[in-house]
């Protein structure tokens, strides 16, 4: 039975790649994330293929960001495709409204706090707050789960200082920036292996390009499962 632990990004061109992925992973693999990059290439209907006719569980992530009526009005249409996990910005009026949409649904809204492809200098470019990157993170957490946040999306580094937060108890923790031992970091920059990000309290981790680039993608992901296994 595959390990729901483990979600494998779609970070692949279309959903003709998208699929040929999931044939390739089979029964290995169950939770999936699609992107905002997969959206143009046919990205719903690659979840609802998924979803529907293959039983997967779908992360939808797209890092929903406008006016609360805006917000609410897209989840409240994407909450009709039955999917699991949806992202939105982790600002509290976002938050609030994405969870508005979602009322009725089984829907997971999940909070990003702050990108893990983000460092202190990235963060000095955008005129965000003096303060270390961790400390950041914590704070947006607290106010995304205390304004109703169904978990967070946060790098496995604050994982556990979020864990520890009182708003997280029965609170989901997702961590992308997860790359098995000895693979490249690519273009994130708080990075852990899949042993340390559950060693710290992480529920689901997610890994793509390791997966995806592999030449044989199910024997990457078996890798990574027993990685997971022996934190």
């Amino acid at each position: 039975m595959a390990d729901d632990r483990l979600i494998v990004a779609m970070d692949v061109p279309n959903a003709v790649a998208g699929l040929d992925l999931a044939q390739k992973l089979g029964d290995s693999v169950n939770f999936y994330k699609i992107g905002l990059g997969m959206l143009t290439g046919g990205g719903l209907a690659l979840a609802n293929e998924l979803k529907q006719e293959q039983g997967k569980r779908i992360f939808l992530d797209m890092k929903l960001f406008d006016i609360s009526a805006t917000v609410e009005a897209a989840v409240r249409g994407l909450a009709q495709y039955d999917l699991d996990f949806l992202t939105v910005h982790g600002d509290p009026h976002v938050v609030r409204a994405a969870k508005e949409g979602a009322a009725g649904s089984s829907l997971k809204i999940l909070a990003v706090t702050i990108l893990t492809s983000l460092d202190r200098a990235d963060l000095d470019d955008c005129l965000i707050q003096q303060g270390e990157v961790g400390d950041l993170v914590l704070d947006r957490a607290g106010r995304a789960l205390a304004a109703g946040a169904d978990g967070v999306i946060a790098s496995p580094h604050e994982a556990a200082a979020i864990r520890a937060l009182p708003e997280a108890s029965n609170r989901l923790i997702v961590t992308p920036g997860v790359r098995p031992a000895g693979a490249a970091s690519g273009d994130q920059k708080r990075v852990a292996t899949p042993a340390n990000a559950i060693a710290n309290g992480v529920d689901h981790i997610v890994v793509g390009r390791p997966i995806w680039r592999a030449d044989d993608p199910k024997l990457a992901a078996e890798a990574i499962f027993a990685e997971m296994k022996n934190p």
